[in-house]
């Protein structure tokens, strides 16, 4: 079996075809210079891009906003059937995802990105991370890409995450069997943040955790819904009073469902 490393899965609606008919080059894939690239290690690349391709985050991958490249974990296991884990040392169930492989993935995706944690973060999402907040995302997108680690089994052996200075992310107190959905959730919250990606920069301002309050209420047609009217102030046109009104219902609803939440805002 040859050793040679197939080449990297770069993602977006279009594909490329053999045919006999001329291409348009207005169709051809487009790449805005410098644009955000998300790099993620994995034992399964066809679950990307998921539902990263769907939408607005979609749009802008179509578009070059953005760029998202798979990179399979298997294509770097050891012998005749790749293998990429181990039994735990010290006994215990599952199996352990080997260092010398993860290793060999880290050291492909590294290639052409900055050694600068701060311009090119490597993170592993792992149920013992550090939480994953609307500051982090902020974070991620002011980097120029990012490389995640999709874990599998019983983790990562220790020794390759502490090699490599890799962070870790959780996305809250729950296992899940894979990375994968956390990867696209991570990514998610990052991408829309790109300049350009949602079109209305304040759009992102005013949403849930922008400046840690959750979101008020939205309302919309028809003014009456089953008995129920839009509240009076918001068909006032008074706009000082209309902020007013979400500035007290955001704080409310803080108080009542994230009490962690309105804490932090008084320290």
């Amino acid at each position: 079996m040859s050793n040679v490393r197939p080449p990297p899965k770069s993602h977006g609606r279009l594909q490329v075809r053999a045919s006999l008919t001329p291409r348009d080059l207005m169709e051809e894939p487009r790449l805005v210079k410098g644009a955000f690239t998300a790099k993620i290690i994995t034992l399964f690349p066809e679950a990307f891009p998921g539902t990263l391709g769907l939408s607005l985050t979609g749009k802008a991958l179509d578009f070059g906003l953005w760029q998202l490249e798979t990179i399979d974990l298997r294509s770097f296991g050891e012998g005749k059937h790749r293998n990429v884990d181990d039994t735990p040392a010290g006994g215990g169930a599952g199996m352990v995802l080997r260092p010398d492989v993860v290793d060999a993935a880290f050291r492909h995706a590294r290639i052409g990105t900055p050694v600068d944690r701060a311009r090119w973060p490597v993170i592993y999402l792992s149920p013992r991370g550090a939480p994953f907040t609307q500051a982090t995302a902020r974070r991620l997108a002011q980097a120029e890409g990012l490389t995640l680690l999709c874990g599998r089994f019983e983790g990562v052996d220790q020794r390759v995450l502490d090699h490599h200075q890799v962070e870790e992310i959780s996305l809250g107190d729950f296992v899940l069997t894979g990375g994968e959905i956390a990867a696209q959730a991570v990514l998610d919250a990052t991408v829309r943040l790109i300049p350009g990606v949602l079109g209305n920069a304040a759009s992102t301002e005013e949403e849930s955790f922008s400046d840690g309050l959750l979101e008020h209420p939205h309302y919309t047609r028809p003014a009456v819904w089953e008995g129920q009217e839009i509240p009076s102030v918001l068909q006032s046109g008074n706009h000082a009073e209309i902020a007013k009104w979400r500035r007290a219902q955001a704080e409310a609803l803080t108080r009542a469902r994230r009490p962690d939440l309105w804490e932090k805002r008084g320290k």
